[in-house]
């Protein structure tokens, strides 16, 4: 099976690449003002939530540090300091319940409207 890499992906159809990107942010972030409206009782919902947007990360993460990567060094580096806080705050927010999800919600939103 052929798989193409993310870059080869972008460089082929950014826009759609782009669009597939706010999607998945979309997906998470109505994930987790869900589980945010449901509150800290809601483990399975904030559970879920904050492990769609770990695994959203993870991906995001590991594609910017590929040196196929064609942003700029800068970015690069901006964009994984922001997933290795997202995936800090996530674990915290995981092993806390009454933590608030604002923080992820405000962090991913900003990123998810950078897309456009």
């Amino acid at each position: 099976m052929y798989r193409l890499s993310y870059s080869e992906i972008l460089e082929d159809a950014p826009d759609l690449g782009r669009e597939r990107e706010r999607e998945a942010f979309n997906r998470a972030l109505d994930l987790l003002r869900s589980a945010e409206a449901r509150g800290p009782q809601a483990v399975a919902e904030r559970s879920e939530a904050v492990g769609y947007v770990q695994n959203l990360w993870n991906l995001l993460v590991s594609d910017l540090l590929d040196p196929e990567n064609g942003l700029p060094d800068g970015l690069r580096s901006d964009l994984v300091s922001i997933g290795m806080w997202t995936m800090r705050e996530a674990g915290a927010v995981l092993t806390t319940p009454e933590r608030s999800l604002s923080a992820l919600i405000e962090v991913n939103t900003s990123i998810r409207d950078g897309l456009r």
